[in-house]
């Protein structure tokens, strides 16, 4: 079977060592009015596919906007800040809250309950820019696509607008509550159960590493609702929406991780939590696949994010290397630092191309899992690279607290772990390569 076609490249550019001027000198508010009057078509995640014109070699008005709100959002409000941020491990609400009012937050809630129908192409844009100023902040709001994409793919008209609705009421947060102690990319060994009693669930286990966990409003929660450990996976998990403030939900502490460390990390324990059968989504045993459906629209956006950290490594490093000097001259006049920054941006740019090519796949509305793996594997990879190398282009300064490139490197890491080790999804690169050749 051949492949579809592969779309031209986007037209994106960075070509002053990251100071942009906005796309027009107005304010935030007169910005944010602009967008929300000039609505996307469509009211789900890939139903405004049909305003992404990437066949054009540019980005439409409207996504140029997007992006330039954003940018300016990050250069502003986020770097300013980070530093501060990573070093006190506080969660930066202030800045999620002028993120939410700006529309940078939840846009890809369908227009009927409230949202904005942002693609998500047009939600990878966004990202890339919050994520250049710093991916903890970034990843506390992208936190809330991936608890919300089950809802969005799978819940009924009256879950959508109970909990979908709420979100753009207010600046709230939910979380995606899968990951346990003792599974994490192995999903099948989930030992969280939920026994149904009556016109109820009663959940019992406990979850790790939950984004968002002791801030957010609802939980997307997976649990099994079959006994039988040998049983299918597909059929053997059932998903929830819980409310946060639920009896019997305890929040640990939060953790002081490596990198991102505004943004909340928990575990939480369900110790017979009950759930009411209304918030069952689709069906019991329907959960394994709503879950890992989530992903195809969710990696996109995570590529994007570690992308937009690679660009931010990448441009420290390359004004670093036209102030300092060694021998007498610069240091991008040595071919060896010049070298550095050549790979990079070539990396850069190939990671871009491939968050771009797996959002307009799923924008198309076609299985995008195949190019959703490829991003996020390559993405995370080369965020990891490329902010080694900044630190290497600043020598021992790179080393220092002081200099943004070693909070840099710190924060990748996690790109190549979360949603999905780069071993995982290598795994699922394979298994989707090896299915087309399979007769």
């Amino acid at each position: 079977m051949a492949a579809p076609p592969l779309p031209p490249p986007l037209i994106h550019t960075h070509t002053d060592g990251g100071v942009h001027s906005p796309c027009c000198d107005t304010s935030w508010t007169t910005t944010w009015l602009r967008l929300e009057n000039h609505p996307t078509k469509g009211t789900s995640p890939s139903s405004s596919a049909r305003s992404t014109q990437i066949s054009t070699n540019t980005l439409t008005d409207q996504q140029k906007e997007f992006q330039q709100l954003a940018r300016r959002f990050a250069r502003e409000e986020i770097v300013p800040a980070a530093a501060a941020y990573d070093k006190s491990g506080e969660y930066p609400f202030p800045l999620i809250k002028k993120a939410w009012e700006l529309g940078l937050v939840n846009g890809h809630i369908p227009q009927e309950y409230g949202g904005m129908g942002l693609s998500i192409f047009d939600s990878c844009l966004i990202t890339e820019e919050l994520a250049y100023g710093c991916t903890g902040v970034q990843t506390a709001m992208e936190a809330n696509s991936l608890g919300q994409m089950p809802v969005i793919i799978a819940g009924s008209e009256e879950q959508k607008r109970k909990y979908l609705g709420r979100m753009t009421e207010e600046p709230l947060m939910c979380a995606y509550c899968v990951t346990e102690p003792g599974a994490g990319s192995d999903v099948a060994s989930i030992k969280t159960r939920a026994v149904k009693m009556g016109d109820e669930y009663v959940v019992n286990g406990q979850k790790m590493w939950i984004t968002n966990g002791g801030k957010a409003n609802w939980y997307f929660l997976l649990a099994r609702t079959n006994p039988d450990p040998k049983g299918s996976a597909g059929k053997a998990f059932t998903g929830f929406i819980v409310d946060a403030d639920t009896p019997g939900i305890q929040v640990g502490r939060k953790e002081m991780n490596m990198g991102q460390r505004c943004s909340d990390t928990r575990g939480i324990t369900f110790e017979d939590v009950r759930i009411p059968k209304e918030n069952v989504l689709i069906g019991e045993g329907a959960g394994f696949k709503i879950a890992m459906g989530a992903f195809d629209n969710t990696r996109p956006p995570v590529a994007a994010g570690a992308t937009g950290l690679a660009q931010r490594a990448l441009e420290e490093a390359t004004n670093y290397a036209m102030e300092r000097k060694t021998f007498g001259r610069l240091i991008a006049e040595h071919q060896a630092v010049s070298f550095i920054l050549a790979e990079m941006a070539m990396k850069v740019e190939l990671a871009r191309m491939a968050y771009q090519r797996s959002a307009w796949e799923v924008d198309q509305g076609r299985r995008n899992t195949y190019f959703a793996s490829i991003a996020k594997a390559f993405a995370g990879d080369i965020a990891n690279q490329v902010a080694a190398d900044a630190v290497q282009v600043f020598g021992g300064n790179g080393f220092n607290s002081e200099y943004p490139v070693e909070k840099l490197m710190r924060d990748a890491k996690i790109y190549q772990i979360y949603e999905g080790t780069a071993q995982i999804q290598r795994i699922i690169i394979a298994r989707e390569h090896l299915g087309k050749f399979k007769k």
